[in-house]
């Protein structure tokens, strides 16, 4: 495991075009199911990764909170599933069960739609405006896994990304300083790895 920072592309770069599996309940999820959403929150995070179980009680907590309030929510994985099979689609639709995920969790086999996003962690996040527009991007909350803090407890609160939603529900600009969140680095493919940073 490398630790990975985002690449946080810049603020105004519109959402790409998706359309994936989503591995709990089979059917293909497109960027376009959600046009009439105020918001949309694109979410790269696997299985496995320390930093990605560190906040997975606060994914759920976001996705049980924002959705109800209009706010699209997906999460996807992008991993090498060869080398990191605990990242599997069937591991996927058992780990949503377990976390309480009740947003999507779609299959990134081709890992286009992580290079499209510009996506290099786990956990990573891109949140966009109605006109599906990039309003924030980088860490959920200042916390990390015990270990990456000098073995200190620092709880998540997901303060950073909640910050920004609730700016973007009440049409108030971006929070700022947007800070990158940092993680394991998304597992390539063998040849697929991004030719140059991002």
């Amino acid at each position: 495991m490398a630790r990975t920072p985002s690449t946080m592309p810049e603020l105004g770069m519109h959402a790409p075009d998706f359309a994936l599996p989503d591995t709990v309940t089979g059917r293909t999820v497109r960027l376009s199911d959600f046009a009439g959403a105020p918001g949309l929150l694109v979410m790269f995070i696997c299985n496995h990764c320390p930093f990605v179980k560190h906040v997975r009680d606060q994914l759920a907590a976001i996705g049980r909170e924002y959705h109800p309030r209009g706010v699209a929510i997906v999460a996807i994985s992008s991993n090498d599933v060869q080398s990191h099979p605990d990242d599997s689609p069937e591991k996927m639709r058992t780990e949503a069960a377990e976390a309480g995920y009740t947003f999507p969790y779609l299959y990134d086999e081709s890992q286009r739609v992580a290079k499209d996003y510009r996506a290099a962690c786990t956990p990573d996040f891109f949140l966009f405006d109605r006109a599906r527009r990039l309003f924030y991007r980088g860490q959920l909350d200042p916390s990390r896994p015990a270990k990456y803090l000098d073995n200190r407890t620092v709880h998540a609160d997901g303060r950073d990304l909640r910050a920004a939603l609730e700016a973007l529900l009440a049409g108030e600009p971006a929070p700022q300083p947007q800070l990158p969140s940092l993680g394991c680095n998304i597992k390539w493919k063998p040849g697929n790895e991004p030719a140059v940073s991002p």
